[in-house]
């Protein structure tokens, strides 16, 4: 009997020093989890022993648990590495469209020939269906997860629909006696110009001209003109070849230098009313007509006297001051090649153009467990689910028990080598102390043999 508990305390103080071992060489992995074996004593008993006499029968291994607390993080330059602060699993599978998830915490991420975010098995890093413009959530089940792609595909044109201009008119200003003439500067006291786009992308010059009037006539008023690459255009968005040029609109300010109205029309709200100008058309006339690249602007493409957002400081003015812009935007834009993938905290992935346009691609999905302890190991820093740790619930990153998200960070083994070092020292004084043990025992069977 003495030999059999002998054998078993060896056999646990080998286990002690396997699992030690593994912390200690894996103490350098990415999202790997240090495991603790635990033991507990064996006592045979019988409804007609006696507890009192009991001596034991040596040790077994119950378990090699797994600690899940939090590891330090590693900050790195590439945003496709992730992090976890907090509960949570990244969810990858091994085929596309396949339902059979492994969990990780390991997010050493990149991209594979096809543009896929993958780990360094290939394993694809699952995400939620977002809406591509608001990042929405449409869904946060695990089964309706995919594979994120990364898009290497230009961004789409998109056409100027609306154009945003707002500016301080000096009212010092001398009307001029010549007819405007775009190429003239006598002809007109200020202009400033934008860049517009047409439905493929590619850019013009829309400029516009202000030329006071002779306050003889109109005091406080402002004829506006305007050229897209340099060809002059009227209301009705059809070009003029010829002087005298019509304006597309008339201003005319209060004697505070505020807008008064907008073609003798009364302004709406404390801005010149908006100009909407014919984009034209197949069989349409207007501003499509002087193109000669076969794009079209959009049927109606209104300029607002305002900035995007309707700051109530920057409305335009006419004060005893310098001619000044003060907004001058347009929602239009080329085309566009991918410029660089944010993830935040909530796990959005959004990819950004050189156009300005970015555009939301999916969601990282995050798994969280009832019991982590009772996951399945399956190597590479992965685990499957098991009966011993519940199904897996899905959600959005930041919300209820689900941790944050870190861009360019991976989260490191949460081993303590200086920990390790001493248990590795213990478990080896222990597997001597059994030896020694075991020697004890074989010398007194011998003695007995040798007994005459």
């Amino acid at each position: 009997m003495s030999f059999n508990i002998a054998l078993s305390g060896l056999a646990a103080a080998q286990k002690d020093l396997n699992v030690t071992a593994n912390n200690i060489a894996n103490v350098n992995t990415t999202g790997f989890k240090e495991s603790r074996a635990e033991f507990a004593d064996v006592y045979a008993s019988s409804v007609f022993s006696s507890g009192k006499t009991k001596t034991g029968n040596g040790v077994q291994t119950t378990t090699v648990a797994q600690q899940f607390h939090q590891g330090s993080l590693q900050f790195t330059n590439n945003s496709l590495d992730l992090a976890i602060t907090g509960e949570g699993y990244f969810a990858t599978s091994q085929d596309l469209g396949s339902q059979d998830f492994t969990y990780t915490r390991a997010g050493a991420f990149k991209l594979n020939k096809d543009n896929f975010i993958v780990d360094a098995n290939g394993s694809y890093l699952q995400g939620f269906p977002v809406d591509v413009t608001t990042g929405d959530n449409t869904s946060v089940s695990l089964s309706t997860s995919s594979a994120i792609q990364i898009p290497d595909s230009s961004g789409s044109p998109r056409a100027t629909n609306s154009v945003y201009s707002s500016f301080n008119l000096d009212s010092r200003s001398i009307a001029p006696t010549l007819p405007f003439e775009p190429t003239e500067s006598a002809t007109y006291n200020s202009s400033t110009s934008t860049t517009v786009y047409d439905s493929l992308g590619e850019p013009h010059v829309l400029q516009l001209f202000f030329v006071k009037t002779d306050p003889a006539v109109n005091d406080n008023e402002w004829k506006v003109h305007a050229t897209l690459d340099g060809k002059a255009f009227g209301a009705n968005g059809v070009e003029q070849t010829a002087a005298p040029y019509t304006p597309i609109t008339t201003f005319k300010f209060n004697s505070s230098g505020l807008p008064e109205s907008t073609d003798g029309i009364a302004n709406v709200g404390n801005t010149f009313n908006p100009l909407s100008i014919t984009g034209g058309g197949v069989g349409t006339p207007g501003l499509s007509d002087l193109l000669n690249n076969g794009a079209t602007f959009p049927a109606s493409v209104e300029i607002n006297w305002r900035d995007q957002v309707g700051t109530a400081n920057k409305v335009p003015s006419q004060y005893a001051s310098r001619f000044e812009v003060k907004a001058l935007e347009q929602d239009g834009a080329t085309v566009g090649r991918l410029a660089g993938i944010d993830i935040g905290t909530n796990g959005k992935v959004v990819a950004s153009y050189s156009n300005g346009d970015s555009t939301f691609l999916g969601q990282v999905a995050m798994v969280r467990f009832s019991n982590s302890q009772g996951l399945q190991q399956v190597g590479s820093t992965g685990w499957k689910k098991s009966l011993t740790s519940g199904d897996p619930i899905a959600g959005e990153p930041s919300s209820g028990t689900l941790g944050n998200i870190n861009s360019s960070a991976l989260e490191q083994s949460n081993v303590n080598l200086t920990n390790e070092l001493v248990d590795l020292i213990s478990a080896q004084r222990n597997f001597q102390a059994n030896s020694r043990a075991l020697e004890v025992n074989s010398t007194i069977q011998q003695s007995i043999l040798q007994i005459r």
